[in-house]
C-alpha cells in the first residue's frame, strides 16, 4: 500500500495545508534561469520598478555581478536601488557609494539610485516591540514595485543574509540601519546593542514594514534568493572567507519568510562531503541564532515557514502553472522530529519509514 501523507496537529499549529506558500527552485544559476524563476512567480510589475541588491563592499566581495542580473534588469526596466552603510567602508556616503557602484559596473547596465541621498522617510511598523518605525531612504516613495534580489550567504552579525535582511538593513537608510542594529536605541550608533535577539526581531519588524509598504494598492513586491558563493561572510565584507560548500541554486517566492526558511532548510539538510562542507555556514548561523529572524517574522505575521518547494526545471515555462504545480515538480526537505536531517531537496517521500517528520517546515505524519 502506498504511504499516505497527513497533516499532524493542524489546529494546534495554527496552519492548514493551504497555508503553505509556494517557493520555486532551480539548480541552474545563470542570467536565463534568474529570468525564468522571476517569471514563474506570475506577478507583473507595474509602474516604476526597484531592484534591491547589495552592490558589495569590494571587487572581492561575493555580491551578484552585473552580468548575472542584466537580463532581469532589461526585462523589467528596473532601477537598481541601494542605501548608504552605517559601518563606514566605501559605501558610507553617497559620493563614495556611487563611485564604488561605478567601479563594479552596475551603472553600465541600469540607472542606480542611492535612496537616502536626499534624506529619509519613516514608514510604519506593525510590530513595535523594539522599533517604532522603519527609517528608509526618501526615494523609496518613487517606486511602485520592488524585486528583492538577495545573495543568500552567511553574515557576521545576523548569522545569515537573505531577503529578510536585504529588505530590512538593506532598504533602511544609514540612520535606519543604526536604528535596527541598536533595536531602537540609536540612529547614529549601530554597535551598542548586546542583545542579539532584539536585533534579529528588529530586522523582522523592518522587513515587514517594507513588505506592507509595497502591498498598498497599486504596489507589489517579490523575492529572490541566489544561493551561490556560500561564504560565512556577507557581501558587506570586502575580504570574505572563501566558500567551503558548493552552489545550490536560485529560489523565489512572494513570501519572504517561506523563502528564507526554504534556503535555511537546504543549508541545514545539506549532505556535506570532503571539499564541499556546509558545516561552517551552519555554525555561523547557529552562533548568531540566525534562524530566530525567520521564526519571529512568522510570529508577527509577515509570512509562514511552511512551504511547497517547486522545481521549475521539470517543465517548460510555457507549460508551467504556478497555481497547480505538477506532482513531479515538488521537492521536499525532511527533518526528524528532533531536528536531524533526513532528506534534502528530495523528489519523493515514498522511501520514508512511517513516523512523524518536519517536511518543508510543517509537522506531518507518514503512515502506511
Amino acid at each position: 500500500m502506498k504511504k499516505a501523507l497527513t497533516l499532524f496537529a493542524a489546529f494546534a499549529l495554527g496552519f492548514t495545508a493551504s497555508a503553505q506558500s509556494n517557493v520555486y527552485f532551480t539548480n541552474e544559476i545563470t542570467p536565463e534561469s534568474l529570468v525564468k524563476i522571476y517569471q514563474a512567480l506570475g506577478v507583473e510589475p507595474t509602474g516604476r520598478v526597484a531592484l534591491k541588491i547589495s552592490t558589495g563592499e569590494s571587487s572581492q566581495s561575493n555580491h551578484l555581478r552585473p552580468e548575472f542580473i542584466v537580463d532581469l534588469v532589461n526585462l523589467t526596466n528596473a532601477t537598481i536601488v541601494e542605501c548608504n552603510t552605517a559601518y563606514g567602508g566605501n559605501r558610507s556616503t553617497t559620493a563614495r557609494h556611487l563611485q564604488a557602484i561605478a567601479e563594479r559596473g552596475f551603472d553600465q547596465i541600469a540607472e542606480v539610485d542611492i535612496m537616502d541621498a536626499e534624506g529619509v522617510i519613516n514608514i510604519p511598523v506593525t510590530d513595535t516591540k523594539w522599533i517604532q518605525h522603519d527609517i528608509v531612504g526618501s526615494h523609496l516613495a518613487n517606486y511602485d514595485f520592488m524585486i528583492n534580489l538577495a545573495h543568500f550567504k552567511g553574515h557576521a552579525m545576523g548569522g545569515f543574509g537573505g531577503v529578510l535582511k536585504n529588505q530590512s538593513i538593506g532598504v533602511a537608510s544609514k540612520s535606519g540601519k543604526a536604528y535596527i542594529h541598536s533595536a531602537g536605541a540609536s540612529t547614529t550608533n549601530p554597535w551598542g546593542n548586546n542583545d542579539q535577539d532584539s536585533f534579529l526581531e528588529s530586522m523582522a519588524a523592518a522587513a515587514q514594514a517594507v513588505h506592507n509598504y509595497f502591498k498598498q494598492e497599486g504596489k507589489d513586491i517579490v523575492y529572490i534568493n541566489v544561493m551561490n558563493n556560500l561564504s560565512v561572510d556577507c557581501d558587506c565584507d570586502g575580504h570574505p572567507a572563501a566558500p567551503q560548500m558548493n552552489d545550490i541554486g536560485i529560489l523565489a517566492s512572494t513570501d519572504p519568510v517561506a523563502l528564507d526558511k526554504a534556503c535555511l532548510d537546504l543549508i541545514f539538510n545539506y549532505s556535506s562531503t570532503p571539499g564541499d562542507n556546509a558545516q561552517p555556514l551552519i555554525n555561523r548561523i547557529n552562533q548568531r541564532h540566525g534562524t530566530h529572524t525567520v521564526e519571529y517574522a512568522e510570529q508577527i505575521g509577515l509570512g509562514t515557514q511552511e512551504y511547497n518547494l517547486i522545481d521549475i526545471n521539470t517543465t517548460g515555462l510555457e507549460e508551467f502553472d504556478s497555481q497547480n504545480p505538477s506532482p513531479e515538480s515538488l521537492r521536499y526537505n525532511v527533518f526528524s522530529i528532533d531536528g536531524k536531517k533526513v532528506m534534502s531537496n528530495a523528489t519523493s517521500l515514498e522511501s520514508l519509514p512511517a513516523g512523524v517528520y518536519i517536511i518543508n517546515g510543517q509537522k506531518r505524519v507518514i503512515s502506511k
